[in-house]
């Protein structure tokens, strides 16, 4: 049977990153709260499919989730386990910034302890750089300093699940700095690492900075370069890459986020959530939050948009997100699937994209090489 995961979507931070183009905006303690008591509203009365899954997931992302009050975190995870039937053992994960989650009295933020207290269980914190500089020009508050503490103040609190997301070919970058960087984050020895090559995003600050000449153009001959290296230093500390951008020790994968690679149903909550079935029905929510709360108070619903998937769109989205692992397509439970032998219908591309290097058909699966991971889009583009 194929449990489900919940998506959490809180859309407040401290700060704007000049890199972010999520659904997020500046912390206000009233917003906060009104927003809360819609996404609650929202859980409570959910019915889009008549026998939901089990649910064996739970994420809190952002945004910077662990911004709310101990009291709101506790009711968002008291609603979900009032709406469905959660496993024993689920993975539930809470995005923090480092520096969040010291004592309420201190900061009248939720403590550690308490995130545990609510069966939070696993941390996914935006290291992003240990280089203070790059922190600023990102404009993230928190500093290299932060990490290293707020790392050890997780363990402290019983954490034994932790992730931290850093991120490759910054303006300015050297491979060098990079290296670093991998060497700081494998010296506290997380369970997992998401390691993201720069995306720059159309609409941002740092966008704007580039196209404008304040911030160098990111290189992409290096940031290949560093990708490679990732893997090969990552690797070599015992981490097994899992998938395009993530690394876990030994049984620590991201069970949430494998469902989305792996087809599994996943309902998202929240302004900008998104939500799949399982097997052809996509929906999604208002991405603006007080348009979210003005509709949900109306209506118990912000959905404004559906998709059905055809027969083509399923399958286009098997492959591409299935590739995402790199283990790979199971070309025999892609046949019982969709009664089609993928290797037919793509053939000629197959066989293009085997001769470039990019991919490899081993023991009956299909699946990206080390070279195909960092040209991900051009195998997918050649397989939609």
């Amino acid at each position: 049977m194929t449990h489900a995961g919940i998506y959490i979507h809180i859309p407040f931070c401290r700060s704007r990153c000049s890199y972010c183009d999520f659904a997020t905006g500046m912390y206000e303690s009233a917003i906060a709260g009104r927003y809360v008591g819609a996404l609650c509203s929202e859980i409570k009365a959910w019915g889009e499919v008549d026998k939901p899954s089990v649910v064996d997931t739970i994420y809190f992302g952002g945004g910077t989730p662990s911004l709310l009050a101990a009291s709101q975190i506790e009711s968002i995870a008291s609603a979900v386990r009032g709406r469905f039937e959660v496993t024993e053992g689920a993975e539930v994960t809470l995005e923090i910034n480092p520096g969040d989650g010291g004592t309420s009295e201190a900061s009248k933020r939720p403590s550690m302890n308490q995130w545990r207290s609510f069966g939070i269980n696993r941390a996914s914190f935006g290291a992003q750089t240990f280089d203070d500089r790059d922190l600023k020009q990102l404009g993230r508050t928190h500093s290299a300093a932060d990490i290293s503490s707020t790392f050890q103040r997780l363990r402290d609190a019983g954490f034994s699940n932790i992730n931290f997301d850093l991120i490759a070919g910054l303006p300015g970058q050297t491979l060098d700095g990079w290296k670093r960087n991998l060497e700081e984050a494998l010296k506290l020895r997380p369970e997992h690492l998401s390691l993201y090559l720069l995306d720059v995003h159309e609409g941002t600050p740092l966008a704007d900075q580039i196209k404008s000449g304040m911030r160098p153009k990111p290189d992409d001959d290096l940031a290949a370069e560093m990708y490679v290296t990732m893997i090969e230093e990552v690797c070599a500390a015992g981490y097994e890459h899992y998938e395009i951008s993530n690394f876990c020790l030994p049984g620590f994968e991201s069970r949430h986020n494998t469902k989305y690679w792996s087809g599994a149903p996943y309902y998202g909550f929240g302004c900008s959530a998104h939500s799949y079935d399982g097997a052809r029905r996509r929906w999604a929510n208002e991405r603006d939050a007080a348009k979210y709360v003005e509709m949900i108070d109306q209506n118990s619903s912000s959905i404004v948009e559906r998709t059905s998937l055809s027969d083509q769109d399923a399958r286009s989205e098997s492959i591409f997100l299935g590739l995402r692992l790199m283990r790979g397509i199971d070309l025999q439970k892609y046949e019982s699937r969709f009664g089609r032998h993928l290797r037919e219908e793509y053939n000629g591309e197959l066989d293009r994209l085997s001769e470039a290097g990019l991919i490899e058909i081993d023991e009956g699966l299909l699946r990206l090489t080390t070279r195909g991971a960092l040209l991900s889009n051009e195998v997918f583009a050649a397989l939609a």
